[in-house]
């Protein structure tokens, strides 16, 4: 009788412990989607909050004339909503800085992943992250009173605002995004790939270019993808060196503004809320998050189509 009592009471416990157990991986299930949930939450509530303010604009300026218009003066007497000018400068300071920061980048990513020894690449990486904890309204004076000086020696007709010189400066602030999120899918691929590769008498490089990348693709088009995503949203960089002249132009070494510029313009202001001004930030803002999303578009096709392939 003891015997038995002692293995119901066994059971009983391995019951109890076991519900304690599904109980509390169901809270951490829950936790967890309720952490996802929330972040979906916050994206519709941003996407629904410039879509019904940019109603309240459109309702006021034709969507036609919002887009064909090559005049940005919502602010003037004479007001003209063309959104051309803010875009012309958001996408030549973003294409300077990509052109900077993607090529460094993943060189200096390949240099760490495949090549630099231990002790350099422990020691070269907490700098290169470092870089990207500076404040943007650094760069911005950076830029300003540094960069644009020394370009006027090799293009004197430069003048002190220009795009050139934010765009460069915003390619040096975006390359640790890129190098760190690439170095880490590339570590990321199995050694084997590797060895794999050395076997077949192939060298580092060749390995690193036509091995290794391509298997770390995903993670590489991530990488880009960000950079891309953080050049078109910057905004200190661009306000204090590019200056803030809403001005169509595909020249770089002309002084522009861009749609996050103008958005700080404008929020710093004194116009009143719910004016047709006031309104021009959202559909400024609309317009941007569109932008973004194309690029995360491609992104996924470029990632999707080369996976296909590989």
């Amino acid at each position: 009788m003891a015997v038995r009592s002692h293995s119901n009471s066994k059971k009983a416990g391995k019951l109890g412990y076991s519900f304690r157990r599904h109980l509390h991986e169901r809270f951490i299930e829950m936790l967890l989607f309720v952490s996802a949930l929330v972040s979906v939450v916050i994206m519709i509530a941003i996407v629904a909050m410039l879509v019904k303010e940019s109603y309240v604009f459109f309702q006021h300026v034709s969507i036609l004339d919002f887009l064909t218009d090559k005049q940005w003066t919502p602010l003037f007497d004479d007001a003209h909503y063309g959104i051309l000018p803010l875009v012309s400068g958001t996408l030549v300071s973003s294409l300077i800085a990509l052109v900077v920061a993607l090529p460094l980048g993943t060189i200096i990513a390949i240099y760490l992943s495949e090549f630099a020894p231990f002790t350099v690449r422990e020691i070269a990486k907490p700098f290169l992250e470092l870089l990207g904890g500076i404040p943007t309204i650094v760069y911005g004076y950076f830029a300003l009173l540094f960069v644009t000086p020394l370009l006027q020696i090799i293009f004197p007709e430069l003048p002190g605002f220009n795009l050139l010189s934010a765009g460069l400066v915003m390619g040096i602030m975006i390359i640790p995004y890129v190098s760190s999120m690439t170095e880490d899918a590339m570590r990321a691929v199995p050694m084997n790939i590797r060895e794999g590769s050395y076997a077949m008498g192939a060298t580092r490089f060749q390995t690193a270019i036509r091995v290794v990348m391509p298997a770390a693709f995903s993670g590489i088009a991530a990488a880009y993808i960000l950079g891309i995503s953080r050049a078109v949203g910057e905004t200190m960089v661009v306000a204090i060196a590019a200056g803030m002249q809403p001005n169509l132009t595909w020249n770089p070494m002309e002084p522009a503004a861009t749609i996050t510029a103008y958005i700080v313009q404008v929020s710093l202001g004194d116009l009143p809320h719910g004016s047709i001004g006031y309104q021009t930030i959202f559909a400024a803002g609309l317009t941007l998050l569109l932008i973004t999303l194309a690029f995360n578009i491609i992104g996924h096709i470029l990632r999707k189509r080369y996976r296909e392939i590989y």
